[in-house]
């Protein structure tokens, strides 16, 4: 086995050092030579996008940083898929498409220096449109990008933002022990990948850092995450499967999931299925978890237009402390979209089409939810399309009744009439069933509609 320092390829762990051409090198020689290890050795190293190839190996070395440059322009496009829908976005800053038996681990970090990120995107924000070079040169490659679906990321103004680390069209994949910290964007964003291993990792970025999902399992199959701790601005773990009319095209599930021992604190949910959900998720199993101020705990969140069939989920001996809601099931989710596009938000039955999304088939087992500040779960789905088959039992949940959120915001809804009740609002639910479940704090034990 090809076994090489990133010295050996002219690196330098230097503060003003530019390790580009070096981790350039060092991917031409094990892509020549069939694949080995990278070794990444104590210290900083300043670095561009880089790019994996399969039977490779990249390990950091305890003390070792790889720190991404946040100069957008390093960033060249690459097709990719960039929030459910597949089009051309930033390199991503670690990449492999389309290679097998790909390789990220050891006791080191991979920082993205988000902060140039976050505030870059704020002031386009204001611009409203796409404006710099690169964000030019995305407009041409999206030519339909103003009619294409977005999660509020910015694909208006088309600065597609890397994620930290993606596998796009990959398979047998492992990242393991790594530290990922201060993402551009989403950090972990494997797509259209089979046979993965997240174990051991621990991914951090701040609170209020816009977009920085943790995971985003992005029309996979055959995935396993276990031993992580995740405190993020977004989501903590999401399971995705595109968006709209190309999701559907591209037809790709994400499918055969199990998720255990993880931890995940802060940001807007847990364990999170969408909201593009366009190829359908299933048999997934979430398990001996934590969720500590999550603003939501499990949560599925859909709407019109997304459409997708998710089903067969399971979660037990889950522990959930201080959320806005543990349980948030949204089919009438807002963010990204007109709230008053009476098409997405209507209260009335609308005709069932492909891009009607269906969420079925869900056992909710062993749940201890403490301080749920908002409500004790909330459960919406279409009145074409009901939530139907779900079983939440040998659980309790227990609402902060001294808080003062309301339970609108159990979720990001719109269209749905507020309510007062910090309980279970359940509207459009077909075959619900509690068994040996408790709801400690307010004065109806549930609340129908």
């Amino acid at each position: 086995m090809n076994i090489r320092s990133i010295e050996s390829f002219g690196g330098r762990a230097e503060n003003d050092f530019d390790n580009s051409e070096a981790f350039s090198a060092a991917y031409e020689f094990f892509r020549a030579n069939g694949g080995g290890v990278l070794k990444v050795g104590k210290g900083v190293w300043r670095t561009g996008p880089l790019t994996l190839c399969s039977d490779m190996t990249l390990e950091l070395e305890e003390e070792s940083v790889i720190s991404l440059i946040p100069e957008p322009e390093r960033y060249k496009p690459v097709k990719t898929r960039w929030e459910g829908v597949v089009c051309y976005a930033m390199h991503p800053c670690i990449f492999a498409d389309g290679e097998t038996n790909v390789t990220v681990c050891g006791k080191g970090t991979i920082d993205g220096n988000g902060k140039t990120w976050w505030n870059l995107l704020a002031e386009k924000r204001k611009q409203g449109k796409p404006v710099s070079p690169i964000e030019l040169e995305l407009a041409a490659l999206n030519p339909n990008y103003m009619n294409e679906p977005g999660g509020g990321g910015g694909r208006n103004i088309q600065f597609l933002r890397p994620a930290l680390v993606q596998f796009y069209k990959c398979r047998n994949v492992r990242i393991q022990d790594v530290t990922l910290r201060n993402s551009p964007f989403w950090t972990i964003h494997p797509v259209f990948t089979d046979t993965l291993l997240i174990r051991g990792v621990n991914i951090i970025n701040p609170h209020d850092a816009p977009n920085t999902d943790g995971m985003d399992i992005d029309s996979c199959e055959n995935v396993q995450i276990e031993d992580c701790n995740i405190s993020v601005g977004d989501d903590g773990i999401a399971i995705k499967s595109g968006s709209g009319e190309d999701g559907i095209r591209m037809n790709r599930p994400s499918k055969n999931i199990q998720i255990s021992n993880c931890t995940v604190a802060d940001g807007h949910g847990g364990v999170v299925f969408g909201s593009e959900t366009a190829a359908g998720i299933e048999n997934v199993c979430v398990k001996d978890c934590v969720f500590d101020g999550t603003q939501r705990g499990i949560r599925l969140k859909t709407r019109r237009g997304r459409g997708g069939v998710v089903r067969r989920l399971e979660f037990s001996n889950l522990t959930m402390k201080n959320n806005l809601c543990p349980v948030a099931i949204n089919m009438f989710y807002c963010c990204g979209t007109n709230r008053n596009e009476p098409e997405f938000f209507s209260q009335d039955a609308l005709p069932v089409r492909k891009e009607t999304p269906a969420i079925s088939d869900i056992l909710i087992s062993g749940v201890t939810a403490k301080g749920c500040k908002a409500s004790a779960g909330f459960i919406a789905g279409l009145p074409e399309s009901p939530v139907e088959h779900i079983l939440i039992e040998n659980s309790v949940f227990e609402t902060d009744e001294s808080a003062t959120e309301s339970p609108s915001l159990s979720d990001m809804y719109a269209g749905i009439p507020e309510c007062t009740e910090k309980s279970f609002r359940l509207l459009n639910v077909q075959y619900v069933k509690f068994e040996n479940t408790k709801v400690i704090g307010p004065a109806k034990e549930f609340l129908y509609e």
